[in-house]
């Protein structure tokens, strides 16, 4: 496997892969960014002009059966996600599957379990698993700077945006696709990291409200959980609140560790009277070291930290945290 060429082929070339994902896969040695569909054709065919992909198209069956692609990015809305999914799991076909990896516990699992039966690769883009900042964080807690680690909290929250406030619509914000809003598009991102820093978590519970009422999805959620190492967390998500703010605080019986899951702060380890900063810049192509661990896992058989076993059991931690 160590010298095959995955040539990838995108459902749903929207805004996240014009940056974000779609240049890490062309960067990536070992892969090709070989066809984009969208249901807008013309707008397949503008992506593929401006980012010089050789294919494109306007139905996705056409894309999942083309016999030179080997690999399939989904990047649609969630609701999409199982439904796309499980025809790429039928012509077996490699996978990247868009977070979060459905809008359910249970469809994540459907998912899952065809993929496991079938031997074949499924993936999730929860990246930051991969971005060196988070690494950085990881590696500190095994190296116990902080002792044994007691608690994590996180806030996240953001003022209703133009879009909120217009009621437009938004797909991230009805509740048919993302029950929980924002919280299914952003916390779903802190979850699953909290979980491959801390180890997966065997109890949750929340609330969630709308207290707006400018959208159909929850806009504040309140929750705790445990770990099964017996770490203790609790987190609060808030869509209608006057600023923004984003703070994870890691407790330990000797110091703590603060950073932001989104903004590019510096990451700070506090022990006794020390403290240690770093600034660890992400790279444009945010994607790009979730990208590149595929392409190790795919041809040198190391484990990607982000596959759809885990993802499946970050789905599971939101949807109690949702009062599912």
């Amino acid at each position: 496997m160590q010298n095959k060429i995955y040539k990838w082929g995108i459902i749903g070339c929207g805004s996240v892969t014009e940056l974000k994902s779609g240049p890490a896969y062309q960067k990536t040695a070992g892969f090709e960014l070989h066809a984009v569909m969208r249901r807008d054709i013309e707008k397949a065919e503008d992506y593929a002009k401006r980012h010089g992909v050789p294919k494109f198209y306007g139905d996705a069956d056409a894309l999942i059966n083309d016999p030179e692609i080997n690999a399939i990015y989904i990047a649609t809305p969630p609701d999409m996600h199982k439904f796309y999914a499980l025809k790429v799991a039928e012509a077996d076909k490699v996978c990247c599957i868009e977070k979060p990896m459905a809008p359910t516990f249970e469809e994540c699992a459907e998912i899952n379990a065809i993929f496991e039966k079938k031997n074949l690769p499924l993936f999730v883009a929860y990246y930051r698993r991969s971005l060196p900042r988070f690494k950085q964080v990881k590696k500190w807690l095994q190296e116990n700077k902080i002792g044994n680690v007691r608690h994590i909290n996180w806030h996240l929250s953001k003022p209703a945006n133009d879009m909120d406030i217009s009621k437009k619509y938004n797909w991230r914000t009805d509740i048919e696709i993302a029950y929980g809003g924002y919280f299914d598009d952003l916390a779903s991102h802190g979850i699953d990291l909290f979980v491959h820093l801390l180890g997966n978590i065997k109890t949750a519970q929340g609330i969630a409200v709308n207290q707006q009422n400018l959208y159909t999805s929850k806009d504040a959620v309140v929750g705790s959980w445990l770990h099964e190492s017996g770490v203790t967390g609790s987190g609060s998500w808030n869509f209608g609140a006057e600023k923004r703010e984003d703070v994870v605080e890691i407790y330990g019986d000797e110091g703590k560790i603060t950073f932001s899951v989104f903004n590019e702060v510096p990451i700070v380890l506090q022990n006794g009277s020390e403290e240690e900063k770093k600034t660890i810049e992400n790279p444009p192509n945010i994607q790009l070291y979730h990208v590149e661990n595929m392409k190790i896992h795919l041809q040198e058989n190391s484990k990607h930290p982000s596959t759809g076993k885990t993802a499946m059991h970050t789905s599971w931690v939101l949807d109690r945290l949702l009062g599912k």
